[in-house]
């Protein structure tokens, strides 16, 4: 190969690779949020996700840890849970324990370490315990749920979607059609 090309191609990946000193975000830092800021009729807050079953159940443990999933899910359970509460209510989340769906698969071999493997026996689950008020404060309802999806495979998402928490986000979207009932339905 000619030096040239061997210079571009490192060129090339030391660009794709970023700064030797970028940090990846990890969901299990001592830094990392534990909480969306507060805004709006709707708190979530959740536990340490080091202590999470995706993290300390999984085939690969760095990769488990990385991104900013449990904030993502955090402002999606927010999001969808502002649009069904009624007007003067407010509802108070706090996620005791995630398990994405799907998982690792370590003795596949290194070449899919970083793979996530989409099987039956791989389910999203979420734990979480919420308290709803009405405008007086009063409570309307509260407890722990144990949300789960064990049809996440057979159950449609929508062509061409790849948000890599959809499952999730369908789980969570559920959860609140059950607790939080449209007015009409």
């Amino acid at each position: 190969m000619a030096p040239r090309r061997i210079f571009v191609l490192i060129a090339l990946a030391a660009c794709l690779a970023g700064p030797a000193s970028a940090k990846r975000m990890n969901v299990t830092d001592p830094d990392a949020p534990r909480s969306l800021p507060a805004q709006g009729p709707v708190e979530v807050r959740w536990s340490d996700p080091a202590q999470f079953t995706e993290v300390r159940s999984s085939g690969n443990r760095n990769e488990a840890k990385q991104g900013d999933w449990v904030v993502q899910l955090a402002s999606y359970l927010r999001q969808r849970a502002e649009k069904r509460l009624p007007p003067g209510e407010r509802l108070d989340v706090e996620i005791t324990d995630i398990k994405r769906a799907g998982n690792y698969e370590p003795w596949r071999g290194i070449q899919f370490d970083t793979v996530r493997f989409m099987r039956e026996v791989y389910p999203p689950r979420m734990t979480l315990t919420f308290k709803r008020l009405d405008a007086n404060g009063a409570d309307v309802a509260h407890g722990e749920r144990k949300l789960s999806d064990f049809a996440f495979l057979s159950s449609g998402t929508g062509a061409g979607d790849t948000d890599p928490l959809r499952y999730e986000k369908r789980m969570i979207d559920r959860w609140l059609a059950k607790e939080l009932p449209s007015k009409g339905r």
